[in-house]
């Protein structure tokens, strides 16, 4: 099967033009032009925005019946049918103000909109429900541009992950309502503590590359923008069951009591979550909740969030063999019958938004999450690690021993975000924003079984210490509509972080040390209407990132790497016509000492990241729909990428007899390669969705919403570690994961009738064709007397599996 099977199509599609045109005025009761309203004929990719004089046009249409609608920030929506025959028509708007301020002035000040000279997707509340049908959230991002998702699991719940353009979790800021989620050490985002939050998501911004200014750490791969705080006018219960393999079950209801007295609304899900996973004994028993308050006035909302997560998960960290892949392929090294992550993390969000005037808005936000929990592990360890004295027997001495450990994390992470924002209406779009954050971490252990203990005491912790991370932020951003088709944004972000963590000083004691930075993060662009049809842009921005707490902890101040900058060039075509929308993107991204896995050990005895001086990432996306016929749409995307480290060291530790001294000596051996692969970025990245509506032309209203999909992800060859090598051929160490194409089958059936509001069954046939492939996988090597020996381990994803849900609406 060719690997862009679904983009040829695409990409090549040509579309017959017409003569006829809607044209017309937007403004408001007052009769002020409106400038930016959006006016688009549904069920078509055809759209423009109105200018400064509140005017717009819609040209190249064919004869036929269009439903037109206008839609404004701070305006009730408006929609009307046009017939156009043999004569062009001029259809004016006049938008009416919303009796109460909507939640689409909370994503004010952290998202991109139209014209922003950034490249960006959007989901909405149908797209993210799509695919939710037993898995995580990551998983539903898949047919994302550039993005990669992974499951340790293999089937989707649990540990899930992805990396978008090459970078992993680490690097992608994550924000829910404008609040961050990734956590302030690890700078990870552990979806498996927040188990089906996409029933609770509606609408998703991902912004690829460093991204427009927002809260939290930075973005070096992308920023994905949750938003959960829609305001539902309507009275509503949904009760959602999935089921499929590996006895994957989901179960989920969904309330909301509409808009009560014209002011307030409660809304609410709670959901349980297990599936045993693909991996033998890799088990996930997940439960989480969501709840919302809110109040609503006309100038003003207020609304409190809490949303918690609670996860017992039997751990397939190790991964597979390389020798195992072949013939036992569910392989997990864990067997104690408690290995497992026992966490539980609950977010409490207050969400307050004011309208000052017609032109100026205000958001001010106070969040506060609390997580605790703990990693249960058997291990077989020396005695003295963990303060316990040798055991001497008449004819041996045992110093190691079997135990049971507990690894705890008890964290409180609080603070607040701001925006003020100001649109008038005709060409000028600010913003001050910002945040303080403060995260407090307790890190610390406890045996709770040893085979030998002799006088252990096991209340007392064999590790106890504290990370607190202060992270301040201000950022000005605006966006100014110079002429007609000229656009102009400029973006500035200060950052202060200052870190208290407990690691080695100079003298490789273990003592309290402090890391403080201030990151100046500017960013510009331009963008440019060419025509009616198609937008093109240019921007540049400036990221700068810390260290993460394994960076800090295994250093001393004199070996701790230095900080991440990267600089960012994107520029783009937008084109969008009544049957076709298309966006391609060209990107450079020059890192200056970038953080990679080199296999070094540092001055404390630790394998650390170390910087590399230059790095980058360049290639091209391109994304888009089409409606091929009036049942049958084509949605696509390709990533075309170079990924490349210019001077890289590797460390191989290595073992060799001294011929003097007849004893093993122990040293690390450095390789230099130049231009080699960064590891984890493939150079192509592919996927698409085809739609087909069997029955859109019945008469019959129950088959009409009968979809059947066909989805495919391509994803080419992956290095395991920088250096570029592979051994196609070694049993033990390709270095490599292998590339895949994995096709899905989707069909989902909707009917509406008196009894239910909606009922919706959703059938799909996940991995088809049972690829067998890894998403996933770590290398190491040693040399021991002059031989060298490399083991690559895998993360095996699941061979064809299926999945049905019913949801009814009430």
């Amino acid at each position: 099967m060719t690997k862009g099977f679904l983009f040829i199509a695409l990409f090549s599609a040509q579309v017959a033009q017409a003569q006829l045109s809607i044209k017309g005025t937007v403004s408001s009761a007052e009769n002020t032009p409106l400038t930016g309203a959006t006016v688009r004929l549904k069920n078509t990719f055809t759209g423009t925005s109105s200018n400064l004089d509140g005017a717009y046009l819609i040209n190249n249409l064919k004869p036929g019946l269009y439903v037109l609608e206008c839609s404004f920030i701070g305006f009730k929506t408006q929609t009307d049918t046009i017939e156009l025959n043999d004569v062009s028509i001029e259809k004016n708007f006049t938008l009416s103000t919303n009796t109460v301020l909507t939640d689409e002035f909370v994503v004010l000040g952290t998202r991109a909109n139209a014209i922003t000279p950034m490249t960006f997707s959007n989901l909405d509340e149908k797209a993210i429900a799509a695919n939710n049908v037993g898995v995580d959230l990551p998983i539903l991002l898949d047919q994302s541009p550039s993005a990669v998702t992974t499951s340790d699991a293999g089937a989707g719940v649990g540990y899930t992950g992805m990396r978008i353009r090459g970078s992993d979790q680490t690097r992608i800021n994550v924000t829910v309502n404008g609040i961050p989620l990734n956590d302030a050490e690890s700078q990870g985002v552990f979806w498996v503590n927040m188990p089906d939050f996409a029933s609770s998501a509606n609408s998703i911004q991902i912004q690829r590359g460093v991204g427009s200014s927002t809260n939290g750490g930075s973005a070096f791969g992308a920023t994905v923008n949750l938003q959960t705080n829609e305001l539902k006018e309507i009275a509503y219960t949904e009760i959602g069951t999935s089921v499929g393999s590996f006895n994957t079950m989901r179960n989920n209801v969904k309330f909301g009591t509409g808009l009560i007295n014209k002011h307030f609304t409660f809304d609410g899900r709670l959901t349980q979550q297990k599936s045993d996973g693909y991996i033998d004994r890799a088990s996930s028993d997940l439960k989480s909740y969501y709840m919302s308050a809110a109040y609503y006035s006309k100038n003003a909302s207020i609304r409190f969030v809490t949303f918690s997560g609670k996860e017992q998960t039997y751990q397939a960290w190790g991964g597979v063999p390389a020798d195992l892949i072949e013939t036992n392929r569910t392989y997990n090294p864990y067997t104690y019958e408690n290995e497992i992550d026992n966490y539980q993390q609950t977010h409490y969000q207050l969400l307050n938004s004011f309208q000052l005037s017609s032109n100026l808005n205000l958001n001010v936000n106070f969040h506060y999450t609390k997580g605790a929990g703990y990693y249960e592990q058997f291990k077989t360890v020396s005695s003295l690690d963990y303060g316990i004295e040798p055991l001497y027997t008449n004819t041996t001495i045992i110093d190691y021993i079997d135990i049971i450990r507990r690894l705890w994390l008890d964290n409180d992470f609080y603070g607040t975000t701001f925006n003020l924002n100001y649109d008038n209406k005709k060409h000028l779009q600010s913003s001050l924003g910002g945040g303080w954050n403060m995260y407090i971490g307790d890190h610390y252990g406890k045996l709770v079984w040893a085979s030998y203990a002799g006088n252990t005491n096991y209340n007392q912790n064999f590790y106890d210490n504290t990370g607190q991370k202060a992270d301040f932020n201000v950022y000005w951003k605006t966006q100014f509509q110079a002429s007609k088709n000229l656009n102009t944004y400029i973006d500035v972000q200060y950052r202060k972080v200052d870190y208290l963590f407990f690691g080695y000083d100079n003298q490789f004691r273990n003592v309290n040390q402090t890391a403080h930075y201030n990151f100046f993060n500017p960013k510009a662009g331009l963008s440019c209407r060419i025509n009616d049809k198609m937008i093109s842009y240019a921007s540049v921005a400036v990221g700068n990132k810390e260290p993460n707490r394994d960076d800090f902890v295994a250093s001393t101040p004199t070996s701790r790497p230095k900080h991440e900058t990267l600089y960012d060039y994107e520029a783009g075509l937008k084109y969008s016509s009544k049957k076709i929308k298309l966006n391609s993107n060209l990107y450079y991204m020059d890192y200056r000492n970038q953080l990679v896995l080199s296999g070094k050990i540092n001055d404390v005895g630790a394998y650390t990241r170390t910087n590399v001086d230059r790095s980058y990432r360049t290639g091209i996306e391109l994304d888009g729909q089409m409606a091929i016929l009036n049942n049958v749409t084509l949605a696509a995307n390709a990533t075309f990428s170079r990924n490349i480290i210019k001077s890289y060291n590797h460390y191989v530790d290595n073992s060799a007899i001294n011929m003097s001294t007849l004893e093993y000596e122990y040293f690390q051996e450095t390789r230099l390669y130049t231009n080699t692969p960064i590891a984890f970025s493939p150079n192509v990245i592919a996927g698409g969705t085809l739609a087909y509506l069997p029955f859109k032309s019945q008469n019959n209203a129950w088959m009409k919403h009968i979809e059947v999909a066909f989805i495919a992800k391509y994803v080419s060859e992956q290095h395991l570690d920088n250096t570029g090598l592979k051994f196609p051929y070694d049993t033990y160490s390709k270095r490599t994961l292998d590339s895949y194409l994995v096709n899905d089958i989707r069909v989902s059936w909707s009917i509406e009738n008196k009894i239910a509001r909606n009922i919706e069954v959703v059938a799909m046939v996940r991995n088809t064709f049972n690829k067998l492939y890894s998403s996933n996988g770590y290398t190491y090597g040693y040399v021991f007397d002059g031989i060298e020996y490399n083991y690559d381990f895998y993360y095996p994803q699941a061979g064809t599996n299926f999945f049905v849900s019913l949801n009814i609406g009430l």
